[in-house]
């Protein structure tokens, strides 16, 4: 082979690999920021209070809300956070078709999580859809409303197996007194001991 190929072929190679680099800086440039995309990045589903369109970020939001049920019917345990990034208190009521309405108290500038690790455990008294579906709700803040689907997940994934509420016939199916952790289970609670 001589010098003279071995030469033009190197020029042809560095030639595809630059028209190559140039043809996808292009197309990098022409596709859209994902990260900037607003996404609900797990089970759950984000909800912007008084979004016009779907991508919509407003200041009063619900983060990754879903609910964890045995069955259609049962009671489920509500997870996620409320979020208020106006400089006043507001007042969040979410409320799941045939399900009693909760209210949460958000201060301004700041996130009210729930259940989970970090946060308060709220039971809903029943969710109207099976697992694998959602049900349809409200959720109301600032003098403003947003419709939803929130998910329904079951205890059949191991990370919500300890947020199914346990059938416990002497309990209220008051959502209000299943909120406090003497009368609702709760993963965070430790068991108690006799003394």
């Amino acid at each position: 082979m001589s010098r003279r190929t071995t030469a033009h072929r190197r020029a042809r190679t560095v030639a595809v690999a630059a028209v190559t680099a140039a043809g996808a800086a292009l197309l990098s440039a022409c596709a859209p920021t994902t990260t900037a995309l607003n996404y609900s990045p797990s089970d759950g589903v984000m909800v912007s209070v008084g979004a016009q369109e779907v991508d919509e970020y407003t200041d009063l939001r619900g983060l990754n809300l879903m609910v964890v049920s045995e069955e259609e019917g049962a009671p489920g345990t509500l997870l996620g956070a409320l979020t208020n990034d106006t400089q006043e208190d507001a007042t969040f009521t979410l409320a799941p078709e045939g399900a009693t309405p909760v209210v949460f108290e958000v201060g301004a500038g700041d996130t009210v999580y729930i259940g989970g690790d970090a946060g308060e455990t709220v039971l809903l008294d029943v969710v109207t859809a099976m697992p694998g579906s959602s049900v349809p709700t409200v959720l109301e803040a600032g003098g403003e409303s947003q419709s939803f689907n929130l998910p329904v997940l079951s205890g059949e994934l191991a990370e919500y197996a300890a947020y199914v509420p346990s059938p416990s016939p002497s309990e209220s199916a008051d959502p209000q007194s299943s909120a406090s952790p003497e009368t609702s289970p709760s993963p965070e609670t430790s068991p108690s001991s006799d003394e």
